[in-house]
């Protein structure tokens, strides 16, 4: 699926090229690749993971995991979106102007060739390789007796009891099926006792039931022996119909539009309508429909035609329909050397455990890299806050916390405790709706001021701020972050944040909490970028200051470090600036439309992604801006919707030390030769490995080493 490349990619480039005198339009549509068939083109790099015999077996079962649930996102929400703007005619198109019934088109020969590969390196390379090391997970014509034995007395006391096999008939319409449920369609014959005809009924497989079922272990076999949960129910069937035949019996499941709709100019109450939205997230339009390979075409096309969908929107998968619950092996197997070693984060210089944040931040700036260094200190900025007299409010925004959020806990505290909290939640944070409703209304209840930002523009910014009374005056401290103040996520996602007490700083934070809590007209700053307002139009600015220093021959350079490049017109400033000699480095993990490498226009411009145990997640921004760098960290990615329908915020790196560290460390990123993808102009990805010259690396390892305990 990929192709392999060797390249000096961190090195400093010395042959930059100066565009044509006759440029080529930088707004053709050829010269964008798709969101939707680029974000594919992620998914195939994280399976990729999947297949590397240098990733530890489990964590290989993970990425592929992984790469199941990302694409069923995929479907719920981008898939969905085309075909919305297709039932719909609403015109719409991107840059590349591809007509959405043929951009579903491809989406589905692209997706189904993803799938098929999932499923051939579930049953050829993954499985086989799991029961080398005593991990089987057993197909129901292997079973032996005594295996049949507890997995039919399983059945009957843990499975069949919670099934309701429903009957299709004049009486008994399609039962209505939960998004991405695992179900069955039963082929039966013969009368029931009211001498009804049997002909189709419906299993469907309660989500509180497990997906994989581990056996038990015997003195003969120390082999850890799973079944799916779709094997069980298939073998035992006939118990759920007595007195009919059962002919066929056949798994699939549908995938459901799952993107929320709140209409700005009709509510009165955000949270009430968002409660109202979710109920209906389970039966939302359908996208996708799965089935097994052996399913007859009959019932294929009776399935299709209640789901009101197309051949186009078919998958016919050679396993589980649910492949990705295999995370759940994951986390039952104990087997520490068929995973990652495990590692501590370190705290940051100078901060130690009996620290206090407010005597070190009062002296200097700290940045932290997670998960290297520890999140520890967020937590605790929080909790010191709560305890100590001295403060008097805090203010934090919201985005995803998790359940039992350490975070949470401590702005309780500080609330209970006489403390003035304000928290900025963000409810429609996508698939964590219902628990930030929850979040919500638990710090209300301890006396937290909860405000949901502003209507139709969601809150992604991190920021903590904090006020405290020090010799009869006001002091300002602050947190801003790339990521999710989400402590399970700290431990998985790559991002930075940085403490501060930068009096210009901390005021931008303070105006743009005013702005999120009441009501306040354009705030001027002096060093945060803001979207919806500065943001965009600073790193246009920003762009095309590099673009006219390359135009008069001076050094000119931007290296960026994001999830998404979208925007277009971004993209054509960057072109722009390609076309003048202005040398580009990009780090985009996921979604990428520009394309590098094209003759007259990015042949200066270079993307790469990455791709590895961690989830590449910072967003920072470099400009050369003439021998005095300007470096901005931020929330925002460089799509539309951060720029133009979010709440976002890129804060300055001032300190000499800590800019000269943050460029370190994305050049470090521009060596990786082990987990890194090089992004090609027609929008295929090679993957980079060491040239003969060169040394192994990897940015994600070598970032572990110099910051966290690895265990040995």
């Amino acid at each position: 699926m990929a192709e392999i490349i060797h390249t000096n990619f961190g090195q400093a480039k010395t042959d930059v090229k100066p565009s044509p005198v006759n440029a080529l339009d930088v707004s053709d549509p050829s010269l964008f690749i798709n969101r939707e068939l680029s974000q594919l083109k992620f998914n195939e790099r994280v399976l990729e993971q999947a297949k590397d015999k240098n990733t530890p077996l489990l964590e290989r079962l993970k990425f592929l995991c992984i790469s199941c649930t990302n694409l069923d996102e995929f479907f719920e929400i981008r898939v969905g979106g085309v075909k919305h703007h297709i039932d719909f005619s609403t015109g719409y198109t991107s840059a590349d102007q591809i007509p959405p019934k043929k951009l579903l088109q491809e989406l589905h020969d692209s997706a189904n060739a993803l799938v098929t590969e999932q499923y051939r390196v579930f049953n050829e390379v993954i499985q086989p390789t799991l029961s080398d090391e005593g991990i089987l997970i057993i197909p129901r014509e292997k079973w032996n007796r005594a295996q049949r034995n507890w997995i039919h007395t399983y059945f009957t006391e843990q499975v069949e009891p919670v099934l309701s096999p429903l009957g299709i008939d004049p009486g008994h319409p399609f039962p209505r099926i939960i998004n991405k449920s695992l179900n069955f369609i039963v082929e039966l014959g013969g009368s029931d006792a009211f001498g009804r005809a049997g002909d189709l009924a419906i299993v469907q497989a309660p989500r509180s039931l497990p997906r994989v079922i581990q056996l038990p272990s015997t003195n003969d076999d120390k082999k850890l022996n799973f079944v799916f949960l779709s094997s069980v129910i298939h073998e035992f069937v006939n118990d759920l119909f007595e007195g009919l035949e059962v002919r066929g019996c056949y798994q699939f499941r549908v995938t459901r539009n799952s993107d929320l709709f709140v209409d700005d100019e009709e509510i009165d109450d955000l949270l009430l309508a968002l409660e109202g939205e979710l109920a209906s997230r389970k039966y939302g339009a359908a996208v996708r429909l799965e089935t097994s390979t052996n399913t007859p075409d009959n019932l294929v096309q009776y399935l299709l035609q209640q789901f009101q969908l197309d051949e186009v929107d078919l998958y016919r998968v050679n396993g589980p329909v649910n492949l990705n619950r295999l995370m759940n092996a994951y986390e039952l197997i104990d087997r520490t050397d068929l995973k990652y070693k495990q590692f501590k984060p370190t705290l940051p210089n100078p901060i130690t455990s009996e620290s206090s944040l407010f005597d070190v931040v009062s002296s200097q700036d700290i940045l932290m890299h997670h998960p290297f260094q520890s999140f520890a200190p967020v937590i605790n900025f929080i909790r010191q806050a709560a305890r100590d007299p001295k403060v008097l409010a805090i203010k934090q925004t919201l985005y995803r916390t998790g359940a039992q959020s350490r975070i949470v806990d401590a702005l309780v505290e500080a609330a209970t405790a006489g403390k003035e909290v304000t928290v900025v939640i963000e409810l429609m944070a996508r698939f964590d709706e219902a628990a930030n409703i929850s979040l919500a209304t638990r710090l209300q209840k301890a006396g937290v001021h909860v405000v949901y930002g502003i209507v139709g523009i969601k809150t992604h910014a991190k920021m903590i701020l904090i006020i405290r009374r020090e010799n009869d005056q006001l002091r300002r401290y602050a947190h801003l972050g790339t990521g999710n103040y989400h402590q399970r996520t700290a431990l998985l996602y790559t991002d930075y944040g940085m403490f501060t007490c930068n009096p210009q700083i901390t005021a931008d934070m303070h105006e743009i909490f005013l702005q999120l809590t009441s009501l306040t007209k354009i705030p001027k700053l002096k060093k945060i970028l803001q979207a919806p307002f500065t943001l965009y139009k600073t790193l246009i600015e920003l762009t095309e200051k590099e673009t006219k220093r390359a135009q008069l021959g001076r050094k000119a350079k931007i290296i960026a470090k994001v999830n998404s490049l979208i925007e277009p017109q971004l993209i054509q400033a960057l072109y722009r600036a390609s076309q003048a000699g202005v040398e580009i480095k990009l780090i985009v993990r996921g979604q990428c439309c520009l394309r590098p490498g094209v003759p007259g226009v990015s042949e200066n411009i270079e993307v790469r992604s990455i791709v590895g145990r961690f989830l590449e997640h910072p967003r920072v921004f470099y400009f050369s801006n003439g021998g005095r760098p300007r470096v901005y960290c931020s929330s925002a990615d460089w799509m539309d919707r951060n720029f133009f329908r979010r709440v976002e915020t890129a804060w300055p790196i001032e300190d000499r030390a800590l800019k000269k560290r943050v460029l370190s460390e994305l050049e470090l990123y521009l060596k990786d030769n082990q987990n890194a993808w090089q992004l090609q102009s027609d929008g295929s990805y090679k993957r980079v490995t060491c040239g003969p010259d060169e040394r192994p690396v990897t940015a994600q390892l070598e970032l572990l080493q110099e910051f966290a305990n690895i265990k040995n």
